[in-house]
């Protein structure tokens, strides 16, 4: 290598280690300058991902302590501590549940106040469930088909074979009460015979 060569060379490395250097300068100029806002983006998404964090715990600790809860009224369905840690850590849970037991206990009274509950699918279940130990099957949203069974079956009883076909008709072809629909029916015409 020549001796041009070489000077070449070593400028161009001091060039190259200027431009490090100055853009290190100017990026310790930015942070000098934008310093308190570089320390309080970073305090705040440290905060963010802390409370988020905190907050999963939380939510987690609920569920656990509701889920115990219910494995605990499943073995001892008396147990009063368990109905209200059920009921304080997860109140949609504890309105399936009193609707479950009500239901096994034909628990009219405790159905017809679940009728009015927030959630809709347990307001409606519960009214059903309650028309069906009353024998006064009502509509329903979610056990529609099965509404009109019931409705079709308690027309068939007072010798309504008119509205009982008008129910069993509207039941969907598709719906897992069709073939008691179907038998219903063929049990009318072989009555009719």
């Amino acid at each position: 290598m020549s001796l041009k060569d070489e000077v070449k060379f070593v400028k161009e490395e001091l060039s190259s280690d200027e431009k490090v250097l100055e853009s290190a300068f100017k990026l310790e100029g930015a942070y000098k300058k934008y310093k308190k806002v570089i320390w309080g983006v970073a305090i705040v998404a440290l905060a963010a991902v802390i409370t988020k964090n905190g907050m999963e715990m939380v939510e987690q600790s609920r569920l656990e302590a509701a889920n115990q809860a219910l494995l605990t009224l499943q073995q001892q369905p008396d147990n009063k501590e368990a109905l209200a840690t059920l009921q304080a850590k997860n109140p949609a849970l504890y309105e399936i549940y009193t609707l479950s037991a009500a239901a096994q206990k034909e628990d009219t009274a405790t159905l017809k106040s679940l009728a009015n509950s927030q959630n809709e699918v347990v307001a409606d279940m519960s009214r059903y469930t309650a028309s069906v130990i009353e024998k006064a099957p009502k509509d329903s949203k979610y056990y529609e088909d099965l509404a009109y069974l019931e409705e079709a079956y308690a027309a068939l009883q007072k010798g309504d074979k008119e509205r009982a076909k008008q129910k069993l008709s509207m039941i969907d072809l598709e719906s897992p009460v069709a073939n008691l629909a179907k038998l219903l029916k063929h049990m009318m015409i072989k009555a009719a015979q």
